[in-house]
């Protein structure tokens, strides 16, 4: 029978998740590790897309997107332990008792700092080293895992699908979870992953091919999800995109499919058009100059608008154009 996926995972597959980066910091030097050079290595905290500096930030996205939980990544988080618990307790005082917090870690924390995260972190996801993964009874790893199972934690391993990753199968009885990620290349592994002989998948996603196969087998364990990259970026993304351009979306914005949001804009013009009066206040903004209203306005109404017009796609509540369009 298949066992319900962990907690986390189940928010994260709705979108409902909150990413919570809470440094790019990490003592370790994964040759694998994806993230990309504007964050790994600098001590910045994000949440989501957005660059913040303080845990109010922090709830105001997570409110703008109407968060069920957050997922607490890096870098290593436990290298800065004061910033998690802050972090943590805040957006547990904002949002309730019922905000469920997992933390993604590289290390094996100890009784002391379980004994800190305790009442915080709902749920902790350890990534020991592939060196070790054949061996993984007799690490500290392990011994985490049954202190933090007895202390009350929801406790698994978050991997990437290496060649190596059957070996963990022995573990699986005394762990909730094993989630496995799908190997993605990026800018920051892409000479590593060259140098073994590994090339991506397609030239659309970011998959490293033969990754979903080296996962085929424990992957048909009842505790263990695999986690694909096209997954990611297709489902996972943009479900939480669409949750916040449904918070976020002004009356005239239009929110696609995709979570993007739609809207033209009016520039070179000294006024507000008479034409945007005419649909009322509701249906126009003004900002540093530039006129935002509905895309069907600037293209039915465009002989009577002057100025340049285009229409512009967006990720929601002002983040990336992805695309802009000169109405002629």
């Amino acid at each position: 029978m298949q066992q319900m996926p962990a907690t986390g995972c189940m928010f994260c597959q709705q979108g409902a998740k909150m990413v919570l980066f809470i440094t790019g910091v990490c003592r370790r030097t994964c040759w694998y590790c994806p993230l990309s050079r504007v964050r790994k290595g600098q001590d910045r905290i994000y949440a989501n897309e957005k660059e913040i500096s303080s845990p109010e930030e922090a709830v105001r996205i997570a409110q703008r997107m109407s968060a069920l939980g957050t997922g607490i990544t890096g870098g290593e988080p436990l290298d800065r332990m004061d910033r998690v618990i802050e972090f943590a307790r805040v957006l547990k005082q904002a949002f309730g008792e019922g905000h469920h917090i997992h933390l993604y870690t590289a290390l094996a924390p100890g009784e002391e700092e379980l004994q800190m995260l305790l009442g915080l972190i709902d749920e902790i996801r350890m990534h020991p080293p592939a060196e070790c993964w054949n061996t993984i009874r007799e690490t500290e790893y392990f011994r985490t895992v049954r202190r933090a199972r007895e202390m009350g934690f929801s406790v698994g391993f978050e991997i990437p699908a290496l060649p190596e990753v059957g070996q963990l199968e022995a573990v699986l009885p005394d762990l909730d979870f094993l989630t496995i990620n799908e190997l993605e290349w990026g800018e920051t592994n892409a000479n590593e992953m060259r140098r073994r002989g590994l090339h991506p998948e397609d030239s659309v996603h970011n998959a490293v091919s033969g990754s979903r196969e080296w996962a085929s087998g424990i992957s048909r364990h009842a505790k263990v999800r695999f986690c694909s990259s096209q997954f990611k970026d297709s489902v996972q993304l943009r479900k939480r995109l669409i949750r916040v351009a449904r918070n976020t979306a002004r009356m005239f914005d239009e929110v696609t499919d995709d979570g993007t949001i739609v809207y033209g804009i009016i520039e070179g013009v000294n006024e507000v058009p008479s034409v945007l009066r005419d649909y009322g206040e509701d249906m126009y903004e003004t900002r540093d100059g530039v006129f935002e209203t509905a895309w069907w306005i600037i293209i039915e109404e465009k002989a009577r608008i002057g100025g340049r017009k285009s229409v512009i796609e967006r990720y929601p509540d002002r983040g990336i154009i992805v695309e802009v369009t000169p109405v002629p």
